[in-house]
């Protein structure tokens, strides 16, 4: 992201691939996220189900875990790419952003107006975001708690990895995470070391991709095995 003629632009971050993506401008189809944490009009309880659907599985509590990973990765992936290319992230609290599903794609997420942050942003990524997400999630599905948070550290590792493969340089990137990882909620979770230089995250929990038609291990996964 940089700025140009006093207007953000998110182009540069969004070509690192589609999880650093920002949508930009007042357009349809786009919700408030504070309505999907609050489950207004049933938004939350349909996305679970549709994600259920699409992943061929009736456990909601997996279904759950498998987009909460993906929206967190979501939060986490224009805020480090910003870090990492050494522009300012923008401001993503809560009442800004705006989000939208479409099968088959990552969750969209949407600024009308994008600014720069005034402050740290990733407190506001736990604290406006996730923290309410997870209590959600857990309320709606039973999913525990704590293996959201793993889910969340996993994601985060997980951008990390995605800017390297894409030739960003982590450095600065990668003590905004171990800030994270060492600092609750998040403290914990897992831990991330740097063999070689590349991001290597073993989590302390699962998040029972393995229980999806299909699914096996992930690679950061507690686990040795897929349990009987």
């Amino acid at each position: 992201m940089r700025v140009v003629g006093g207007e953000w632009r998110l182009v540069d971050v969004g070509r690192i691939g589609a999880y650093f993506v920002v949508d930009v401008g007042d357009a349809p189809g786009w919700h408030p996220v504070a309505e999907l944490y609050a489950d207004a009009g049933g938004a939350l309880d349909l996305l679970v189900t549709a994600y259920a659907d699409r992943l061929r599985t009736g456990e909601r509590r997996v279904a759950a875990s498998i987009l909460f990973q993906g929206y967190a990765a979501r939060l986490w992936s224009p805020v480090l790419g910003c870090v990492a290319l050494g522009m300012p992230p923008p401001d993503l609290a809560a009442r800004r952003l705006r989000w939208r599903y479409r099968p088959g794609e990552p969750m969209g997420l949407n600024l009308a107006a994008p600014e720069p942050a005034a402050g740290p942003v990733p407190p506001v990524i736990v604290h406006e975001h996730l923290t309410p997400l997870v209590a959600a999630l857990h309320r709606l599905t039973g999913v525990a708690r704590n293996l959201l948070w793993g889910n969340a550290a996993s994601a985060l590792a997980g951008t990390l990895t995605a800017l390297r493969l894409a030739g960003v340089r982590i450095g600065v990137a990668t003590a905004v995470v171990r800030g994270l990882l060492e600092s609750a909620p998040l403290r914990g979770t897992g831990a991330l070391t740097l063999p070689g230089g590349r991001p290597a995250f073993r989590r302390r929990s699962c998040c029972l991709y393995y229980r999806l038609p299909g699914g096996g291990l992930c690679g950061d996964c507690c686990l040795t095995r897929v349990p009987d």
